[in-house]
């Protein structure tokens, strides 16, 4: 019988599919490699949580590890793996030079949820009340870090094209060490005639972790700006925000006479989404592809939304409801959506066009792991054509050791 390959996935945090885009998506990795008979094993340094999935029950293995330690070679030496995949730039930071000392045979894939840099330098633009620019990515320290982190691994899955672009303009990355593989969705034609009508829908919402700042940031544009106009408009209507790990300030914020509720965490979002007649999204930074607008295409809701917000999710396709940097705008589109039946039809067919077409598994999982064993067999190439990575390597990964080291002796004594 066929020995397994073993990927090693370390993760900055336990994946909690319910409460972010990102646990879905690191879900999603996990079944990818299950599905393709790799034998997987999940590490991380991070405390466990109430909401972290049970990966044990889904057949992969678990394991606590330490930062600043040598037990972690240890464990590595043990399973020896062929993949080893790093849950954010950060975590290849902290252990990308261990990987590399032990298992230097090992494909170093980093997953980067979305662009931190870019993430990062949008919130800075936006505090500091200016418009952000492409050239800000190249003064900001974040960006020096996670592009060396880039290139000391050998594939980096992103979520969005647009950054893959930016990362080749504006970086100058070579295309070899990028790919391309989004959140996937799964919509059956089923599932699309079970949806609830526009008469049995009703309200708004918004919905997103509350430890990421552009969704705290949402909840208080939406407060102080647009809900009072919609609320103006429609004053039946009710804006409802779920959203896991709210704090005393988004408790706060919650008004029955404006119809402005907090309803904290959402046990079942599939639930939430079902009932709301249009998502309100009007995210003013952040970067990636926003996971609760896939999800509002997923289950029949359409949205209002940023450019930010629907950067890179629909190509050249129609959105799933509208699409504003102003405002007024942004309110009057919600008020028009919200009481046009006929337009909210067509904003709900436009959400299915764009899952069908750009976010279903079946566009990229066979590439993907196709990618991966050509990665395998031509491991020593595709590295000799990567000499940046490996000076950086050589480097950057010196200094981060002996640090590391010094830590773990400091440790000792």
């Amino acid at each position: 019988m066929k020995q397994k390959l073993q990927v090693l996935i370390i993760g900055f945090v336990w994946p909690e599919p319910n409460s972010s885009a990102a646990g879905l998506r690191m879900m999603q990795l996990i079944a990818l490699f299950l599905e393709n008979e790799y034998k997987v094993t999940f590490a991380s340094a991070a405390l466990d949580s109430n909401y972290m999935a049970d990966l044990l029950s889904i057949g992969v293995d678990v394991q606590k590890i330490e930062l600043n330690s040598g037990t972690f070679d240890v464990f590595l030496k043990q399973i020896n793996p062929q993949i080893v995949l790093f849950d954010r730039f950060m975590v290849e930071e902290q252990f990308g030079w261990r990987v590399a000392l032990n298992c230097p045979d090992a494909i170093k894939i980093l997953d980067t949820e979305d662009l931190h840099s870019l993430r990062i330098s949008r919130q800075n633009a936006f505090k500091q009340k200016r418009l952000f620019q492409l050239e800000d990515l190249l003064t900001e320290d974040i960006a020096k870090r996670e592009i060396a982190s880039i290139l000391r691994c050998d594939m980096t899955l992103l979520v969005s094209e647009f950054e893959s672009d930016l990362l080749k303009k504006i970086f100058k990355i070579d295309d070899s060490l990028l790919f391309y593989l989004p959140i996937f969705v799964k919509l059956n034609d089923d599932e699309i005639l079970n949806w609830e009508s526009f008469q049995e829908k009703k309200d708004f919402m918004f919905i997103g972790n509350f430890l990421h700042e552009p969704n705290w940031n949402t909840v208080q544009y939406l407060k102080e700006e647009i809900w009072p106009i919609i609320k103006g408009k429609i004053p039946n209507a009710l804006l409802k925000i779920y959203g896991a790990y709210p704090s005393l300030k988004i408790f706060q914020l919650h008004n029955d006479k404006e119809g402005f509720l907090i309803m904290g965490r959402a046990e079942g979002a599939s639930e939430v989404f079902k009932r709301a007649r249009i998502l309100l999204a009007p995210i003013r930074f952040g970067a990636g592809i926003k996971g609760k607008l896939l999800e509002a295409m997923q289950y029949g809701t359409p949205s209002i939304t940023t450019s930010i917000g629907a950067e890179a999710m629909n190509d050249k396709l129609d959105w799933n409801g509208y699409i504003s940097d102003d405002p007024m705008i942004l309110a009057e589109k919600a008020v028009a959506l919200y009481n046009d039946e006929q337009l909210w039809n067509q904003a709900r067919d436009n959400g299915i066009i764009i899952i069908k077409n750009r976010y279903r598994k079946e566009l990229f999982a066979k590439s993907f792991v196709q990618h991966v064993c050509k990665l395998r067999e031509e491991l020593n190439h595709h590295r000799k054509k990567n000499f940046l990575g490996a000076l950086l390597q050589f480097h950057t990964l010196r200094s981060t050791e002996y640090m590391s080291r010094w830590i773990q002796e400091k440790n000792r004594s």
